[in-house]
């Protein structure tokens, strides 16, 4: 679920919860949203607004996408000389790059361990090398480009049962493994000093993790691209990627960009734009509030105000913004659909780490897609010799994106060495097809969600 002004932005207090409930993008729907769905992030980051694309023009690389990923991608093509031109349907960041919790987690959403029992120790040897290079590109960009997105240190993984605190032990000897070594075992009484609640038996403190605006982060990654010469189309829908020795891509309305290479970044909301990549991919949603601001009490909550994610399959996740609410996100919606009442969704998780808050006003929520594949790692390959794609983040988005935007580039720039890493990886089908995929996840998952309950 996957963070331009370096002015300090104004977020107005909100009487009443703002729900959002934002429709899917596919390459059918007649009018982009000309606007980000209602979130506490859009609230405080007015950020400016690019032009579609009028009529025909060229360049080295078209990207189609303006989040992370192609915002990433687009990044380390210009800084490398190129002519870059990022197509977005809706808005910068429309999509999880502007929606998600605000989390720098490293890895994958399959870690290490079951890469290497799954495709053996050389394939996880080479992953394991790229594991943790996601955030040092997004530390970098914010760094060179002075990206105002309330970045801060600091990241939890929260053991509710004792066989997560032992995870937590086998997580803390597996990345250090691979390389990663700032990290910090809690017990239970440690751990309170961190987070203000009873609810964990145990924690792991990364140093090298971290928060921030998720929103921020995307607009100022796009105003840094076109800084450097990049031109970023919003409104801009690609109808249609043609296919050839300069493929050109067609934007709805007229008008296309024809590229010596395309990449597409679309990830859950590739809509029908290539059949073929929707086939292996799931869209599924998850939901997020956030608090009124709490004042001091904020010390009550989150004393180190690092972020937190607890060990369930159908995890929580939350953080504190820089004006001190609670964002506090939690649950999976399979197949992206849009849950009508999102505070009572969440707010019992909530609640049930943090009693203390059960008069705490909830003055945003809002749901998000991201996109899964049946392996939970990402799919990343091409479609032509000069097509490329990255999709199915499955859930860890924000270091991945940026660390395969690099990778894109390599491959673009003639080194495609750390992308055939990722190739290598097999994608299937979800089982039963679009009519089962989504019920058949949904059993799984439930299956994981008792035994979390239970304590297995």
């Amino acid at each position: 679920m996957s963070r331009l002004s370096s002015e300090a932005a104004r977020v107005p207090a909100a009487p009443a919860s703002v729900s959002s409930h934002p429709a899917s993008l596919n390459a059918a729907a007649s009018h982009p949203p000309s606007s980000h769905p209602a979130s506490y992030y859009a609230a405080s980051s007015p950020g400016v607004e690019y032009p579609p694309l009028q009529g025909d023009t060229e360049a080295d690389v078209c990207i189609v996408g303006a989040g992370y990923t192609g915002l990433s991608t687009g990044l380390h093509l210009a800084k490398a000389g190129l002519k870059v031109v990022v197509l977005e349907a809706a808005r910068v960041g429309f999509g999880a790059s502007g929606r998600n919790g605000g989390q720098i987690v490293h890895s994958y959403s399959r870690d290490l361990d079951v890469i290497e029992r799954r495709y053996g120790a050389e394939q996880a040897r080479a992953l394991g090398a790229m594991a943790f290079e996601g955030a040092e590109v997004l530390r970098g960009f914010v760094a060179e480009h002075g990206i105002d997105c309330d970045l801060k240190p600091g990241g939890v993984f929260a053991a509710i049962t004792s066989r997560q605190a032992a995870g937590l032990r086998e997580h803390k000897a597996l990345w250090e493994r691979y390389g990663h070594r700032r990290l910090t075992l809690l017990d239970a009484e440690a751990t309170r000093g961190i987070v203000g609640t009873r609810r964990y038996r145990a924690a792991l403190l990364d140093l090298s993790g971290g928060h921030f605006h998720p929103l921020k982060l995307a607009q100022g990654e796009a105003r840094a691209l076109c800084s450097i010469g990049g031109r970023v189309h919003e409104q801009s829908r690609a109808m249609r990627i043609e296919r050839g020795a300069a493929p050109c891509v067609h934007v709805q309305g007229g008008g296309s960009v024809k590229a010596r290479f395309v990449v597409v970044a679309c990830n859950a909301y590739l809509g029908g734009l290539e059949p073929q990549l929707a086939a292996r991919s799931m869209p599924c949603g998850t939901q997020i509030v956030a608090t009124e601001p709490l004042g001091a009490r904020w010390r009550e909550v989150l004393p180190s105000d690092c972020c937190v994610e607890d060990g369930n399959f159908l995890l929580d996740y939350y953080r504190l913004s820089a004006d001190r609410r609670l964002l506090y996100g939690g649950g999976v919606v399979y197949g992206a659909r849009d849950p009508a009442h999102i505070e009572s969704m969440v707010r019992p998780r909530m609640l049930k780490t943090f009693p203390q808050l059960a008069d705490v006003r909830i003055d945003y929520a809002w749901t998000g897609n991201f996109l899964l594949t049946l392996s939970r790692l990402p799919d990343v390959g091409k479609l032509a010799e000069n097509i490329f794609y990255s999709q199915g983040c499955s859930g860890h988005g924000v270091t991945f994106t940026h660390l395969i935007g690099r990778v894109l580039s390599e491959v673009i720039l003639g080194r495609p060495e750390r992308m055939a890493v990722f190739e290598r990886l097999p994608h299937l089908p979800f089982p039963g097809g679009r009519v089962l995929r989504v019920p058949l996840t949904a059993l799984g998952a439930r299956w994981y969600d008792w035994r979390d309950r239970l304590g297995w």
